[in-house]
């Protein structure tokens, strides 16, 4: 589990493919000492499991399905990428729970400035879309955000300095691709509100009115 708060930029410095699954080796600033094998790592929004440690940095596989449903079958050595490593359970939740699981990739359709921040809009499919809502939480290439704007083709979202200048998103351009992750809770909402779920697990006690009495609505 993650907060979405970039801890650091790191360099891919090679990669071994190996058909539809791949080795990254990874250079960071982190304190090698505080990481061990096993251990997960958010890459670009992506939840990785450490095999290797190296004097600079890490190794980690990238397993079939997660070459395929992610950016990470473009990347190139020497792309830089957003890390952070696992939440702990004293840790401060300053961004919103992430899982590290991609739901699918965006695309950057349009890149303006703002007064104090990037404005940046990207396309998804209908299946990402469903999911975000004004004022709700995103994920994109492992960087928690605010959704400021959606409609049924695009989504908004604002970029402020700091967040641009210790995360890759200031290196992004029109047309690049990202990671895209939805909040988990709003997929736990629908599965409990589907008619599949609650005609096999009987009727629900989550209901419309439960939410609005609850202040959801």
């Amino acid at each position: 589990m993650f907060t979405g708060l970039v801890e650091d930029v790191g360099t891919v410095k090679k990669i071994e493919r190996r058909g539809d699954s791949m080795r990254l080796f990874i250079e960071c600033n982190f304190d090698l000492t505080e990481i061990k094998i096993g251990d997960s790592i958010s890459i670009d929004g992506v939840c990785l499991t450490v095999v290797e440690l190296l004097p600079r940095g890490f190794q980690v596989e990238v397993s079939p399905e997660t070459f395929r449903r992610t950016t990470l079958h473009i990347t190139k050595q020497g792309r830089n990428v957003n890390l952070e490593r696992s939440l702990r359970l004293s840790d401060r939740l300053g961004g919103h729970l992430v899982q590290g699981h991609i739901d699918g990739i965006g695309k950057i359709k349009e890149i303006s400035q703002d007064v104090n921040s990037i404005r940046m809009k990207i396309a998804a499919s209908g299946d990402i879309l469903k999911y975000i809502i004004k004022k709700g939480s995103v994920t994109l290439d492992g960087v928690s955000l605010t959704v400021n704007e959606c409609n049924e083709n695009e989504f908004g979202v604002n970029i402020i300095p700091h967040t641009a200048g210790v995360t890759t998103l200031s290196e992004k351009k029109v047309g690049d691709s990202l990671n895209i992750e939805n909040d988990v809770i709003g997929k736990y909402v629908e599965k409990f509100l589907s008619k599949e779920h609650t005609e096999k697990k009987g009727e629900s006690r989550i209901d419309t009115e439960f939410l609005k009495k609850h202040g959801f609505f």
